[in-house]
């Protein structure tokens, strides 16, 4: 059974945690089996030679680099340009929506 998470693709986090500590950055990714997510431009490592290829999917070749993932526990949500820990509640409407706790406003998804 796979683990709710508050934080989802497309959100900006700070890394709490590790080597790339203090830095900031949008999720790409979530793997909800591992409990971990994907930073764009953080921890980039693999640097891999490729040849040009026939098909679109590189049709140049070069350098290409691939984003590590870090542990969901040492990230953490950014609202406002502060850190901040998630709520869910109902809004109006009954729908859950998320929130942020340091302030109670509403996070936009």
């Amino acid at each position: 059974m796979q683990k709710k998470f508050k934080i989802k693709k497309g959100d900006t986090v700070k890394v709490i945690a590790g080597a790339a500590l203090g830095q900031q950055g949008v999720i790409l990714d979530v793997d909800y089996v591992k409990q971990r997510v994907f930073i764009e431009g953080l921890s980039v490592v693999n640097k891999k030679h490729v040849k040009p290829q026939t098909d679109k999917a590189n049709p140049d070749g070069g350098i290409l680099e691939k984003d590590r993932s870090i542990h969901i526990s040492n990230v953490m949500f950014v609202h406002n340009g502060e850190t901040t820990k998630i709520g869910r509640k109902m809004d109006e409407n009954n729908k859950l929506v998320r929130f942020a706790r340091k302030t109670g406003e509403e996070i936009a998804s």
